[in-house]
């Protein structure tokens, strides 16, 4: 009797279980939904991230070693830059096309041999249109040399910590030896948005590139997204046989940007419907959120010896979290000011505020003088006794 109710009870235990396998898929395959899932279908590696933050939202092989075709142009781009900016070289500089820059093959901006164009207008070319001729001149103009320049883009690419990427030429057009990856031309194009020159060159649908003998090539955009997606500001396309199509593009809204990289689709039309839906995810389900925006006012402080009692500090930097919809983002500001003694320059870093993302230790933001104040000379002194007296 005892052994037939043991049998009994095992049978009940295992209709039990039986009957809760189905609810358990349930419940997984619900979790499972909300995932993304069915992006970059035909990409051969994507990614979508943070542009503040470097949050990543969704990735596929972003390490595997590939062909980027013109998307090397956002190292060439980034480089070019810097060195402008550091050098101090104006824009409107001239630059001589070499007969070298002006044989270039693929896109291009049809530049004429032993010709002058200004130092902007060329690197408008490269962001709008892709010139391989005129990132040539630009290589030469600042580095001496194709070679010199190139070997600049794989130091910087060392200082970036990219590597999973190794370049052979400035253009991106097929040579031996040159590959990158999803998450190193993320990184490259992070650094190439720090340049509003770039957002000024990236909007523009079509222009006119004059020549000197008075020749004009009309240029188009090639990232069709800057129009057909909301938010987009900015991008670099790429295509070859072996690469497919390629792009990178950053798109904002509100307080958001995200970055989308795609490598090796099919064609552009599915990878700009691919990006559009990898971003559409991104900013449905994250969203940016402000801790302390630069310049922010974080009050006024006493300062000794100076001609003013008062200076008004300001966050030095953004403090920003990304975060999915929905999550709790309470922050508290613990603000530390130095004792502050004149002459203090306007731009002076003056403190530091701690940030804490809902009790946690979180970031450390510099506080800086809004306004300077100069140091009390004699006469101020004297002014202030007979005040006083």
């Amino acid at each position: 009797m005892n052994n037939k109710k043991f049998l009994i009870g095992i049978a009940a235990i295992l209709t039990a279980i039986v009957a809760l396998v189905p609810i358990m898929g349930g419940a997984f395959a619900a979790k499972a939904e909300n995932e993304p899932s069915g992006l970059a279908k035909t990409c051969k590696a994507a990614m979508i991230l943070d542009s503040e933050t470097g949050t990543v939202v969704y990735e596929k092989n972003v390490k595997e070693h590939l062909q980027i075709a013109s998307m090397v142009k956002i190292m060439t781009l980034g480089l070019a830059f810097d060195e402008i900016e550091r050098r101090e070289i104006p824009y409107d500089t001239i630059v001589t096309a070499s007969e070298n820059a002006a044989a270039m093959g693929g896109s291009q901006a049809f530049l004429d041999a032993n010709a002058d164009y200004r130092l902007d207008e060329l690197l408008k070319s490269i962001v709008v249109a892709s010139a391989n001729d005129s990132c040539v001149a630009v290589a030469e103009y600042l580095y001496g040399s194709v070679d010199a320049f190139v070997s600049a883009m794989n130091e910087r690419a060392a200082e970036l910590g990219l590597t999973d990427t190794q370049f052979v030429n400035c253009t991106g057009l097929p040579q031996k030896g040159q590959y990158s990856c999803a998450a190193d031309v993320a990184v490259m194009f992070k650094q190439l948005i720090k340049h509003e020159k770039f957002f000024e060159y990236a909007k523009v649908w079509m222009y006119d590139f004059a020549h000197p003998g008075g020749r004009v090539t009309g240029l188009t955009n090639t990232n069709k997204l800057i129009r057909f997606y909301d938010g987009c500001d900015g991008g670099k396309t790429g295509y070859t046989d072996e690469a497919r199509s390629c792009i990178t593009v950053t798109a904002k809204r509100g307080d958001t940007r995200l970055i989308c990289v795609a490598i090796g689709a099919e064609n552009s039309k599915t990878r700009n419907k691919e990006v559009s839906e990898m971003l559409n995810y991104g900013f449905s389900n994250y969203k940016t959120v402000y801790a302390v925006k630069k310049g922010d006012v974080l009050g006024e402080y006493a300062v000794s010896n100076g001609k003013t009692d008062k200076i008004t500090v300001v966050a030095e930097s953004d403090c920003t979290a990304f975060i999915k919809n929905g999550e709790k983002s309470e922050f508290t500001l613990d603000i530390n000011v130095k004792e502050l003694c004149a002459p203090v320059k306007a731009g002076d870093k003056v403190g530091t505020v701690s940030v804490k993302l809902n009790g946690n230790e979180f970031a450390t933001v510099g506080i800086i003088a809004q306004n300077g104040c100069a140091q009390k000379g004699y006469k101020d002194v004297l002014d202030d006794f007979i005040s006083q007296w």
